[in-house]
C-alpha cells in the first residue's frame, strides 16, 4: 500500500498550524493513492491528538529531547529512516524556513525529486502532481512527478487545513545514531519586542508607502491593538526602505498569508504584494487613489486620507469593544 509521510513542525513543544496544512495535503495524496498517512513528530510534543483530526492514520513520535530545537542533520536522518521504513513514500512538509532547509536534505539522502513551495498537491493518473504560481502569480505551472519516493514542500497558507473525523494511534520511533553534527542549534533567540507572526495571524493590518514615514506605522500598531490579536504587516517597498523588518513583509518575496481579515493601508496593490495575500477571506483597502489596483481584489474599499480614516476607525473599534 502506498504511504505518505507528513513531517510535523513544532515550536516549544506545540504543533504549528502549518503542519495541519501539510497533513491536509498528505491526506489528499493518500486518498488518491488509496494509501495511508503517517505523521512524523520530532522532539518532545505534549499533545499530538490533533494530528489524527487533520488526516493522520498514525503518529510516529521521536521523543528525543535533543530534537526539541531543529537540528538539520538529525532531523534529516530521522525523517529518511522513517521514510525508508514506510516503503515507497511521498514525504510532505511545509515550505517554512525549516522545511526549505530540511526538504532538500531529505531528497538528497533518498536520491529522489523535490517539488518545492507548491500550492496544490494531487494524485492523478498514477503520479503525484503539484502546482505552483510563477511570474508573480500571473501564471501557474503544473508538474508531474514520475515515480516514488519524492519530497514535496507546501507553501504556508496555500492549502486550508481540513478537519476529518479520524483517530490516529501513536507509536514510538527512534532517530538513528550519527557522527556528531557539523552544525548544532543551541537555542532560538527571539528579537526584542517580538510581535505576532503575520503568517500565523488571523487578522493582519498592513501598511505601504502611503504611510509616508516609518513613525506613522504607529497608527497601524494602534489599530491592531484595538482589534486585538492582529499582526502588523508591510509591503516590500517599506521593508526595502528599512521602515519595517523583513519578517513583517507580505508578498511574493515575503510571506504568504491567508487571514480571515486583511486590511491594506496605503498599499497600491502591486502584483508582487497581491501574490502573498490574495487568499485572505476578507480584504479591506484604504487608499487615497481610487484607481489603485488593490481595489480590484478588495471586498471593501475606502477612498480617502488614511491619516483621517485609520484613527477614526481605531476609535470606533475601541468604543465597540468597550461595549
Amino acid at each position: 500500500m502506498a504511504s505518505v509521510l507528513a513531517v510535523i513542525e513544532q515550536r516549544d513543544g506545540v504543533v504549528k498550524r502549518v503542519s495541519h496544512e501539510a497533513l491536509t495535503a498528505a491526506r489528499a495524496l493518500a486518498d488518491g493513492m488509496q494509501g495511508t498517512v503517517t505523521a512524523l513528530v520530532l522532539g518532545p510534543v505534549a499533545d499530538t491528538s490533533t494530528l489524527g483530526t487533520y488526516g493522520a492514520d498514525r503518529v510516529a513520535h521521536v521523543t528525543d529531547d535533543g530534537l526539541a530545537l531543529y537540528q538539520p542533520a538529525a532531523y534529516a536522518a530521522a525523517t529518511v529512516a522513517q521514510a525508508r521504513a514506510e516503503g515507497p513514500v511521498t514525504v510532505v512538509l511545509s515550505a517554512t524556513a525549516l522545511g526549505k532547509d530540511l526538504g532538500p536534505r531529505i531528497a538528497a539522502r533518498l536520491s529522489c525529486p523535490l517539488a518545492a513551495d507548491v500550492t496544490s498537491v494531487t494524485y492523478e493518473h498514477g503520479a503525484v502532481t503539484v502546482s505552483r504560481p510563477v511570474y508573480a502569480g500571473k501564471a501557474v505551472y503544473r508538474l508531474r512527478i514520475a515515480g516514488t519516493p519524492c519530497v514535496v514542500t507546501v507553501r504556508p497558507n496555500s492549502i486550508p487545513p481540513l478537519e476529518r473525523a479520524r483517530s490516529a494511534a501513536t507509536v514510538s520511533a527512534s532517530a538513528p545514531t550519527e557522527p556528531g553534527p557539523a552544525v548544532k542549534t543551541v537555542r532560538v533567540k527571539e528579537p526584542p519586542g517580538a510581535r505576532l507572526d503575520v503568517a500565523e495571524a488571523s487578522i493582519i493590518v498592513s501598511g505601504g508607502r502611503g504611510l509616508k514615514e516609518p513613525a506613522n506605522f504607529a497608527l497601524l500598531e494602534e489599530l491592531a491593538a484595538a482589534i486585538g490579536g492582529a499582526a502588523v504587516g508591510a509591503s516590500r517597498a517599506v521593508v526595502d526602505a528599512g521602515w519595517r523588518p523583513h519578517a513583517d513583509q507580505v508578498g511574493q518575496t515575503g510571506k504568504t498569508v491567508s487571514p480571515n481579515l486583511y486590511i491594506a493601508v496605503g498599499i497600491s496593490g502591486a502584483i508582487q504584494h497581491v501574490a502573498g495575500m490574495r487568499n485572505a477571506k476578507v480584504i479591506v483597502a484604504i487608499n487615497k487613489d481610487k484607481d489603485a489596483p488593490i481595489f480590484k481584489i478588495a471586498d471593501y474599499g475606502l477612498v480617502g486620507d488614511l491619516f483621517a480614516i485609520v484613527p477614526r476607525l481605531t476609535d470606533e473599534i475601541r468604543k465597540l469593544r468597550a461595549g
